[in-house]
């Protein structure tokens, strides 16, 4: 894999937003895998700031699990996605969004906002 030239250029990989750098999300996520990922992760953000407010730190830390397993499937966390062989970036998306469907079912949110489930 090191012999491998990467196709993708510095401007593919990562985001610059105020002067830091953010990395992007992995191209080679199918959209439908992205988009629940994406999904986990803004209703993650916003259990964040709910646990804040509450001053909850166990539900804090739960959230925030949450957010990095998200960043982790989209390839915005862990390793770099560039030097990832396809097949095991697509492999631990799948994982990421299995442990996040399993912790916060998206339907049981939908159900029941008061539920905690997001908390």
């Amino acid at each position: 894999m090191a012999s491998e030239v990467p196709s993708e250029s510095d401007d593919e990989r990562w985001l610059v937003i105020k002067g830091r750098r953010w990395r992007r999300t992995d191209p080679a996520l199918p959209d439908d895998v992205a988009v629940r990922l994406r999904s986990h992760l803004g209703r993650a953000r916003s259990a964040v700031r709910g646990a804040m407010s509450a001053d909850d730190e166990a539900a804090v830390r739960r959230a925030r699990q949450r957010v990095g397993l998200a960043k982790t499937g989209l390839g915005e966390r862990g390793a770099r996605w560039w030097e990832t062989d396809v097949a095991a970036r697509l492999a631990q998306a799948r994982s990421c969004l299995a442990e996040l469907d399993r912790i916060a079912p998206p339907d049981a949110a939908r159900a029941d906002p008061a539920s905690g489930v997001n908390a």
